[in-house]
C-alpha cells in the first residue's frame, strides 16, 4: 500500500498538473492550491471512500487526491486507509482468508496494535486532509460488532480524532448488537449512523433508536426505494435529529437496480432539498455503485452525480 507524509503529497499535487485536477488552478512554486468545495446551498455533498472508488487499498493520500480532483470537500472514509498510515500490518487488516487459527491469531494481533496505535499520527492525517480543504466528518467501521471493548473505544476515539461527528457500520439484525454499541455511542457522545440495505425496515432503525440516545441511522435512498417501494422522505421528516448522512445513489422500485442519478425511483433531489430547507446537518453522501457507460470512467460518472446533486441545489 502507498504511503504519503503531508510533503510528498503536495509534490504529487505539483507533479500531476492541473490537467488531470481540474478543480486547481494552474501553479506556480509559491501557490498554494485551491481549496475543494462541495458544500452547496449549506448542505455538504461528500462521498463515501475509498468504497466509491473500487479500491479498498487506497492510501489516505491517494484517496484526497481523488477528491481533489472532483472538488469534493467532506467524506465518509473507513478506517482502513487510516490505520494503513499509522503503519499496521497489510495482512491484518486487508489478508486474504485464512485457516480458523490464523484469522484468530491475526485478530489477536490487531488488538494488541490497537492498543499501542498513537493518536498523535491520527492528528496528522487529519490535518492533511483538512489543510487540502477535505472534512472527515463519518467514519465507516468494518467488523465493529466482532470487536472487544478495548477495540470499540479505541475506534470511537479514532473517529473523533480524526475530526468526525459520527461513526458508520453496517445495521445488525441482532439486538444485542444495537444495545451494546448504543452504550459506547452515549458513553462517547458520538453518533453511530447504522446503515441499511434493501431489506432494512423504518421499524428495524426505530428500535435502534429505542436502545441508545446516539444510535442513529445512515438512510441508504437507494436502498429504501428499492425495498420499502416507498420514498424516504417521511421517514427522514420524522427522525432527521438521528440521521448521521444520507448515502446518494438511485435504484429503481421493487429491488430494481442501480441506475445514473436522476434515471431511477429515487428522490435524491426532493431529499438534498429537504435538508437545506430545513439546515439540518445531514452530509449528501455520493456512494457510487451503478454500471459504468461505455466510453465512459468512474471519476467520470462521480463528477457526473456531484453535477447533478450541485444542480439540485441551485
Amino acid at each position: 500500500m502507498l504511503m504519503h507524509t503531508r510533503r510528498e503529497f503536495v509534490t504529487l499535487l505539483a507533479l500531476s498538473g492541473a490537467g488531470l485536477l481540474p478543480g486547481i488552478a494552474r501553479l506556480n512554486a509559491a501557490e498554494a492550491p485551491r481549496k475543494p468545495n462541495s458544500k452547496v446551498a449549506g448542505v455538504q455533498i461528500g462521498i463515501n471512500v475509498p468504497y466509491s472508488f473500487a479500491n479498498g487499498t487506497m492510501s489516505g493520500a491517494d484517496i484526497l487526491k481523488n477528491c481533489l480532483q472532483l472538488g469534493i470537500s467532506g467524506v465518509e472514509l473507513r478506517t482502513q486507509p487510516v490505520e494503513a498510515f499509522l503503519g499496521v500490518p497489510t495482512e491484518l487488516v486487508n489478508g486474504k482468508k485464512a485457516d480458523a487459527a490464523t484469522t484468530s491469531a491475526n485478530a489477536e494481533r490487531l488488538r494488541q496494535w490497537r492498543k499501542a496505535a498513537a493518536m498523535e499520527r491520527v492528528t496528522e492525517f487529519r490535518k492533511m486532509y483538512e489543510e487540502a480543504g477535505v472534512l472527515i466528518e463519518i467514519v465507516k467501521v468494518d467488523g465493529i460488532f466482532k470487536m472487544t471493548d478495548d477495540e470499540v473505544d479505541y475506534v470511537f476515539t479514532l473517529a473523533r480524532t480524526l475530526g468526525g461527528r459520527a461513526i458508520s457500520t453496517e445495521i445488525s439484525p441482532q439486538d444485542q448488537d444495537l444495545k451494546r454499541l448504543g452504550r459506547f455511542a452515549d458513553k462517547h457522545q458520538l453518533m453511530v449512523g447504522y446503515h441499511g440495505h434493501a431489506t432494512t425496515t423504518p421499524a428495524h432503525w426505530e428500535k435502534a433508536f429505542s436502545f441508545a440516545k446516539y444510535n442513529g441511522a445512515n438512510v441508504d435512498l437507494g436502498h429504501f426505494v428499492a425495498g420499502n417501494n416507498v420514498s424516504p422522505v417521511q421517514f427522514i421528516k420524522e427522525h432527521h435529529e438521528r440521521i448521521t448522512h444520507v448515502h446518494l445513489k438511485d435504484r429503481k422500485l421493487h429491488n430494481g437496480p442501480n441506475t445514473p442519478f436522476g434515471e431511477g425511483d429515487t428522490p435524491i433531489a426532493e431529499v438534498l432539498r429537504l435538508i437545506r430547507d430545513n439546515r439540518w446537518n445531514i452530509q449528501g453522501t455520493i456512494e457510487f455503485e451503478y454500471k459504468i457507460p461505455a466510453g465512459s470512467d468512474r471519476m467520470t460518472e462521480i463528477a457526473r452525480a456531484l453535477k447533478y446533486c450541485r444542480e439540485a441545489l441551485a
